[in-house]
């Protein structure tokens, strides 16, 4: 079936909004030029408040309630765009399993082999810290943002988190074990002058 070019009444779209009408299936769509990904917006009068996304390719296809105001569909649209490309980036950045290799590295060099993890990956929702770990399951969560930092950063990060499974807190024992990797006091001045560090050096509990 063929879709033909329709104007958008009491809306301003800009030059790189298209939208067009199905006739048939009553639905609207509109295809936005963003930067990386394509979105394609169809817009159902049969769909009330229910909003979905999902990505076919490397084109994002939004399903959204027709007659809803532009900016308010700008925001949805650039909010779901920002989440499913954090997904792709976090598949994409675990792919070469540099996290479980260094782990069970360190694991026989500082640990005698003695630690256990679950899952070790690099994610995308950590703003303000660099990793975090849960002994209690077994998790270790190391922030992509290291990705752009020199590699004896990262793996500081990762002897780090790695010493709370067996010290979860930041007591003197965890810093004693923590300095075997000979970077670590080197790393953590170059973290702390980039204001991603504190300058913490014993407490009896903290932040895993």
């Amino acid at each position: 079936m063929e879709a033909c070019r329709v104007s958008d009444p009491g809306s301003n779209p800009g030059p790189d909004v298209y939208f067009f009408a199905n006739p048939e299936s009553n639905l609207y769509l509109a295809c936005i030029k963003c930067e990386h990904m394509e979105v394609k917006v169809i817009r159902s009068p049969d769909r009330k408040k229910t909003i979905q996304a999902k990505m076919v390719g490397e084109t994002l296809i939004v399903y959204l309630p027709l007659g809803m105001h532009r900016e308010e569909e700008r925001k949805l649209i650039e909010k779901m765009k920002q989440k499913l490309e954090k997904k792709k980036l976090k598949r994409h950045i675990n792919k070469d399993d540099y996290l479980k290799k260094r782990f069970d590295e360190f694991n026989n060099n500082y640990f005698q082999g003695k630690l256990k993890v679950n899952s070790i990956e690099f994610v995308t929702n950590q703003e303000t810290k660099n990793g975090s770990c849960t002994p209690a399951n077994g998790t270790i969560r190391i922030s992509h943002k290291l990705l752009d930092m020199p590699r004896w950063v990262l793996d500081y990060v990762i002897m780090h988190e790695m010493t709370h499974l067996m010290h979860p807190d930041h007591s003197k024992a965890f810093w004693e074990k923590a300095g075997e990797f000979k970077y670590t006091e080197r790393a953590r001045g170059f973290l702390i002058a980039k204001g991603m560090e504190e300058e913490e050096t014993e407490s009896k509990s903290g932040d895993a």
